[in-house]
Formats: C-alpha cells, structure tokens, sequence
C-alpha cells in the first residue's frame, strides 16, 4: 500500500495531508486536531463521529479519508463560534442536552440534517433523525427539547430575513 497525497477542506481550512488508503476520515480528522469527532464504535452504530460531507450526514469511521479527497467537511466546530454558536449549538447548552458531551457533536450534526430537510419536526421526526446516535447520559428527553428551541429559533430566523 502506498500512501497518496489528497486534500481535506475541513470548516473552511484546506488540509494537504498524505494518507495511506485504509486510514478512516474519523482518523483524519482526529489527527488533524478535529477533537469534536469522537471515536466511539469505529463501525458506524454510535453516531459520535459524524459530519458533513458535501451537504449529507456520514459516520466518519465508515468513509475512507481517501473517499473525501477534495469534499467540503463540516464538523460541529464548524457551525459556529464561541461568540456566535449555531443555534442548535446554543440549545443543547440552554436545554441541558449536553451532559458528558461525547455524543453531542455527532448528535447536533443529526439535528441540523434533520433541520435542513425538515424545519418544523415532530418529536416523532425528532426521534427518527437522531437515531443513528447513542447518548448513555440524557435519556433523550433534552435532546429533543433541544432540538425543538433550535427548530423554533432557526423558524424565526427565517421570517425575520
């Protein structure tokens, strides 16, 4: 196997990096110092390691970083800062939905998939779009409310532009 120079745009930073083809983007990522993209399983059950890739959800653990050579990556880090967070961001704190906060980046990347095809969620909907990810701290319950303060906040966003 021979290694392979590709390129990662990770939150708008562009990564040349040479990999050798079995190296996971979850093992990219975490090596570019990505630290919001947990390793839980390595098989795609948990949820802890999504982002997005060119507009769609993945499990980083089960796409090759070779498979994202020249993607467009965003990770939680990336939906916004310290001074100005996503709201879903913004809710998982005001809801309590954080906890031990291993599941939460991965967590919020589901909700904000979900919001972007579905901006009105029922809690059912709710439940379905985060599936894929496992919480062992919060029961679910302020996740959820989370993601209904996002949905409602994003609404009004979008009526006030």
């Amino acid at each position: 196997m021979k290694a392979k120079a590709i390129t990662l745009n990770v939150n708008g930073r562009r990564h040349q990096v040479t990999l050798f083809p079995n190296v996971t983007l979850l093992e990219a990522l975490r090596d570019l110092n990505y630290t919001d993209v947990k390793n839980g399983c390595e098989k795609g059950d948990c949820g802890a390691c999504a982002v997005e890739m060119n507009g769609k959800v993945i499990n980083s653990c089960l796409v090759l970083a070779w498979q994202a050579d020249g993607a467009q990556i965003i990770t939680n880090a990336g939906l916004g800062t310290m001074e100005n967070p996503h709201p879903l961001q913004e809710a998982f704190a005001d809801a309590g939905a954080v906890q031990c906060g291993y599941c939460t980046s991965g967590m919020i990347m589901a909700a904000k998939a979900l919001l972007d095809e579905n901006p009105n969620p029922s809690e059912t909907e709710i439940r379905e779009g985060i599936s894929g990810n496992l919480c062992r701290c919060t029961g679910y319950t302020q996740i959820i409310n989370a993601v209904q303060m996002a949905a409602k906040k994003m609404t009004q966003q979008r009526s006030q532009q």
